[in-house]
């Protein structure tokens, strides 16, 4: 149990004791310097411990931003000071030297546990302090100053402050506008009656499953019931979040079951629609494929854009500023062009509407045509614009971001073996060689994938050479100015592949257990950008060459094409699907229980906008 250590001459009337109990802090209260380190010592160090000023005035949740939030090993708020057990030390520290500087005395002016911050500050330990806003967090040093502080309470009201805290500060048109407005308070609601986040997740996941069902009957009342059921998945989908910021549940596990969640509910209901309509004699899982892939593609553009950008920009590195970004951040200043700037990229809210409309009210054809045509565009404008950054501006890339870059590559085993002869030769080649070669390697795998008959050898033939493309591509560290683009050109070029040889075997089943197969790779390479943002690393080396490594599998592929009937390639295509399903969920989901369960660092993010 969290504990609170009340510091100072208590105030008559105050309310700031039943206040941090409110928030789930055993309370002591303490007469000086010397009595509070004397208590903080008392307290058990698995334990998170707070030091507030017993004259404390402001709202209650204030108090719960500035005491509760997981994310934080340290937080300060005017008045108050908290720690979590990784950051009891630092705090020990600062509070001991106070303790030695005033000499044990009741301090009736000056804050004990703003000293103790500024103290922190001068050690140079990293306190957060939330943003209050409107919200009043004040140490009145008289009456008078007092009455204003209550009075500042009494003006602001804290709920709505709080509700309105809830929903993200930048979100997509059909988010902001047609769902936020009441989803809000139906987190409020699952917080007063003890829901967490993650079953709200688990909900929403289970309301997109059975939509997924619904579609796949095949009926037009199905149908509709799953464009109905979809809209109220992704309400649910929008409370869990709200759920976390109202309530401050912030989690390593719920930040991983939230983004997990939403690409499975995504393709599990393209699943459900290319079974529907196979029941109304229409093949569409082609165009449900398509739509996986481009939609994972899309989502590694971001990832690995914002991977190789983000350090040089944090880092101060950057010497030029971006006419491009300059033109983007001057129309992000416009009222209007915010928002159709934030539609035209298809972010989860208009994209999963756009869905369930169509499925409602047209054909499953209809929804993949209109799905795919949207992502593409929207996919084109902004790596279009992503590219046209990187090459008007001058950044130094660091050696993380070159790190993260090559686990988002995941290249296998022998493509690392080829790597290492080819260094040499890689250094003495210009800066674009990287994404070039990776572009070139996938687009003639993939075209012979598309252009030649299947069982023929020029897909294996082209196989072999993207594995020595891609060996040269990440043959030096990833830090020239397109190197970003290698990682998505090793995507498209490793699902693109298994869709066409799919396709072209022209056998019953061939292409749904391609899906399954580019589900599960996907899930692998999902799990490995999460890992990444949460600063755990990337998957385990073993894990990778256990399923090979992208052009691995692409050769292995290939070489079953080519070797293979078009039922036993079918019947591989299934078989290598369950086995690389269950080698990353079983390790993915060890790692992430495992993690939780001793205590990571809680994250929350706040989910890319596609």
């Amino acid at each position: 149990m969290p504990t609170a250590i009340l510091t100072g001459q208590p105030v008559p009337g105050s309310s700031i004791e039943s206040e941090l109990r409110s928030l789930g802090f055993d309370v002591h209260l303490a007469s000086g310097a010397a009595d509070t380190e004397t208590l903080l010592a008392r307290v058990p160090g698995e334990h998170r411990v707070a030091v507030v000023d017993a004259r404390f005035v402001g709202h209650p949740h204030a108090l719960r931003l500035g005491l509760t939030d997981p994310r934080f090993p340290l937080a300060a708020i005017p008045g108050a000071v908290t720690a979590q057990p990784a950051a009891r030390q630092a705090l020990t520290r600062a509070m001991a030297r106070e303790n030695s500087a005033g000499g044990g005395t009741v301090l009736a002016v000056d804050s004990l546990a703003d000293r103790i911050t500024a103290a922190l500050d001068a050690d140079g330990a990293d306190v957060h302090r939330p943003e209050l806003g409107s919200l009043v967090a004040a140490v009145p040093a008289d009456p008078q100053a007092r009455n204003e502080a209550r009075q500042a309470v009494a003006a602001v009201d804290d709920e709505a402050v709080r509700l309105k805290s809830a929903v993200k500060a930048r979100d997509g048109f059909v988010t902001t506008f047609f769902i936020s407005p009441y989803s809000r308070y139906i987190a409020r609601w699952c917080a007063r009656r003890g829901l967490t986040p993650n079953q709200v997740t688990t909900a929403s996941l289970i309301t997109a499953l059975i939509a997924a069902g619904c579609a796949a009957t095949g009926t037009r009342g199905g149908f509709v019931a799953a464009g109905v059921l979809l809209i109220a998945s992704f309400v649910l989908d929008c409370t869990d979040g709200q759920l976390a910021r109202y309530s401050l549940q912030y989690s390593t596990l719920g930040a991983w079951l939230d983004a997990t969640f939403d690409r499975a509910k995504e393709y599990a209901y393209y699943a459900g629609l290319a079974l529907g309509a196979a029941r109304g004699g229409d093949d569409v899982w082609a165009l449900a494929l398509g739509a996986m892939i481009l939609q994972t593609c899309r989502h590694v553009v971001d990832f690995s854009f914002n991977e190789a950008n983000h350090d040089a920009t944090a880092l101060g590195k950057l010497s030029l500023a971006s006419p491009t970004a300059a033109l983007s951040d001057k129309l992000d200043s416009v009222g209007w062009t915010v928002w159709v700037r934030r539609m035209i990229v298809l972010p989860i809210g208009e994209r999963w509407a756009m869905i369930a409309v169509l499925t409602a009210l047209t054909t499953p054809r209809i929804t993949f045509y209109a799905l795919l045509i949207g992502c593409a565009f929207s996919a084109t404008y902004t790596t279009a614009g992503r590219v046209l950054r990187s090459l008007t501006r001058r950044a130094t890339r660091t050696d993380r971001a070159a790190k993260a870059l090559a686990d988002l590559a995941d290249s296998g085993p022998l493509a690392e073996a080829a790597a290492r002869g080819l260094r040499g030769t890689a250094r003495r080649l210009p800066a674009i060689t990287a994404p070039a070669v990776a572009l070139l390697g996938g687009a003639a795998v993939v075209a012979t994938a598309a252009l030649t008959d299947f069982g023929g050898p020029w897909p294996l033939v082209a196989a072999i050479a993207y594995l020595l493309t891609s060996a040269l591509a990440v043959a030096r560290p990833l830090k020239g100015a397109l190197d970003w683009l290698v990682p998505p050109f090793f995507r498209a070029a490793e699902y693109l592949t298994i869709l066409f040889l799919a396709a072209k075997a022209d056998v019953n089943g061939a292409l749904p257990a391609a899906f399954g197969l580019v589900a599960a790779v996907a899930y692998h390479h999902y799990d490995t950008v999460y890992r990444i943002r949460g600063d755990a690393g990337a998957p385990p080396q073993w894990l990778v060459r256990t399923i090979g490594g992208h052009e691995g599998r692409t050769l292995v592929i290939c070489v079953l094409a080519a070797l293979l009937t078009a039922p036993q390639f079918k019947l591989a295509l299934t078989v290598l699907a369950v086995a690389v399903a269950l080698v990353v969920l079983v390790e993915s989901i060890r790692f992430w229980v495992a993690a939780h369960k001793v205590g990571a660092p809680a994250v929350h993010d706040e989910g890319e906008p596609a």
